[in-house]
């Protein structure tokens, strides 16, 4: 993507699971890159093989001035930082995950603001959708009833960063993207038992289990899925071609049934063993598929790695670095 090339771009979270995906793609595309994180550089692990090649700037996002001084001489701003985790941790911290997901987003759009950025991405999230929400989901769902309930204090969150997005874009004419990834899963996801997504949790359950899996919930509830390297190839489209601060879905359309889902990961991992669903815990909307028909038609999007490849792909990634 010639868009890139030679721009100062900045990673908010960008030592994260999908941040660490980008900021690979955008030194392909040639882009000076700059990363900042809470952490120190020795501990981000995702970001080793290309650690010289970047810029790391350690900051809380929290803090004004620092964060003011982040976005100096800028090109491009990508939001990827935030605090999410699976069913069982969205459900118990609401209140912190709201807090911790809104203050450092609104700081980093406003210092970008002040700092003339010239472009910015809001990474939003499928969890500003309510739980009856239709299927596919269509983007004008946003911000009609409550979000799904386990989701309350992220989806909250989101929809605030979506309108400050959209508030920045009417009144200070900023260019800015909005996307909404659904499900997004891959190599380097968190794959801790309470803060891990679906695919993760059971990836580690399968791997770990001596000959019985158990899975929260009827199995019945379904997904589409994406894998992190097409959610990446959307954001960075998105930012080229839709700053209107207008959310957009990204997501796959092929649904599957969590039921199928433990099966297939089962049977990539060539295991053996006996699955018991646990129906009386949660587990979350009982569907959560996208409409990507805004995404199709404005940025040219399709998912390229189907559901099976993307698997083999997170579980030999797995096995390398926990299987032993």
């Amino acid at each position: 993507m010639e868009f890139y090339k030679n721009k100062r771009v900045l990673v908010a979270g960008g030592g994260g699971f999908v941040g660490s995906f980008l900021v690979e793609k955008l030194i392909k595309n040639g882009a000076k890159v700059f990363v900042c994180g809470s952490r120190p550089i020795e501990r981000q692990e995702n970001l080793g093989k290309i650690i010289k090649e970047i810029e790391y700037r350690r900051i809380e996002l929290t803090n004004k001035e620092d964060t003011f001084k982040l976005t100096k001489n800028i090109d491009y701003v990508f939001a990827l930082a935030a605090r999410v985790g699976g069913v069982e941790y969205n459900s118990k911290h609401p209140g912190s995950l709201f807090y911790n997901n809104v203050l450092p987003n609104l700081l980093l759009l406003e210092s970008s603001r002040i700092n003339n950025v010239d472009r910015y991405l809001c990474v939003s999230t499928a969890c500003v959708y309510p739980a009856d929400a239709a299927i596919p989901t269509h983007e004008e769902e946003g911000f009609e009833k409550y979000p799904e309930y386990t989701n309350r204090g992220y989806g909250w969150s989101k929809r605030v960063i979506e309108l400050q997005s959209r508030f920045y874009y009417e009144e200070y004419g900023m260019k800015i993207a909005i996307v909404r990834p659904f499900n997004i899963y891959g190599p380097r996801d968190n794959f801790e038992p309470e803060k891990s997504h679906v695919i993760p949790a059971l990836i580690k359950k399968v791997m770990e289990a001596k000959s019985t899996i158990e899975v929260w919930g009827t199995g019945k509830s379904t997904r589409a899925f994406l894998y992190a390297e097409d959610a990446v190839r959307g954001m960075l489209l998105a930012l080229e071609k839709y700053a209107v601060a207008d959310p957009v879905n990204l997501g796959a359309d092929d649904e599957i049934s969590i039921a199928d889902l433990i099966k297939m990961i089962v049977k990539l991992s060539n295991r053996k063993l006996k699955i018991k669903f646990l129906k009386d815990k949660p587990e979350g909307q009982p569907r959560r598929s996208c409409d990507i028909t805004k995404a199709n038609k404005i940025l040219g999007f399709k998912t390229k790695i189907s559901l099976e490849e993307g698997l083999k792909k997170t579980i030999a990634w797995y096995k390398e670095n926990y299987g032993k």
